[in-house]
């Protein structure tokens, strides 16, 4: 038996990229997908107030062009953004600017998996707010079979990775 203390194990807290630390042109695949289900289409639709009969009605649905019923598009533009933050934006985001250049150019149903996969576009430093800058993301979704599902374009505020004189003090934890 030692009379020597282990010191505790070194604790790794999972965040995003600082704004430092993105390159424009780099391409991150956020994986696992994400498998939609019934579920995920009625309680999103519900909680927004969309009562489109596409999303919510299956006999509707079936005399519609795609025969059955679609995933709601709000639904798909908000989780292709969250598949994307734990590997780009945890903890390093100040705010999100803006959405643009959005489209869903095949649709997304029930049982289908929604894959994503983020190219950094632009940034910049910010000219008025110090220790932050401008990232474009461009966000891609795509089913299982590889199909283009939904795009959109991601304006965001991040953090610059702080100096060592500015980092938080973590007790000797990282």
């Amino acid at each position: 038996m030692s009379d020597v203390t282990d010191p505790a194990p070194r604790q790794h807290i999972q965040r995003g990229l600082y704004f430092d630390e993105l390159e424009v042109g780099a391409q991150y695949a956020h994986r696992p997908g994400r498998t939609v289900s019934e579920s995920d289409n009625i309680l999103f639709s519900s909680l927004t107030m969309n009562t489109q009969a596409l999303h919510l009605d299956a006999a509707f649905s079936e005399t519609q062009p795609f025969g059955r019923r679609l995933m709601n598009s709000m639904w798909t533009l908000s989780t292709m953004v969250g598949l994307s933050v734990g590997q780009i934006t945890q903890g390093t985001l100040v705010a999100q600017l803006g959405l643009s250049d959005i489209s869903f150019p095949a649709p997304l149903f029930h049982g289908d998996t929604l894959y994503v996969d983020t190219e950094i576009v632009d940034k910049r430093p910010s000219s008025s707010r110090p220790g932050q800058g401008i990232v474009t993301m461009r966000h891609t979704g795509r089913n299982q079979h590889g199909e283009i599902v939904a795009r959109a374009t991601r304006v965001a505020l991040m953090w610059c990775a702080p100096s060592e004189a500015e980092a938080p003090d973590t007790g000797g934890v990282a």
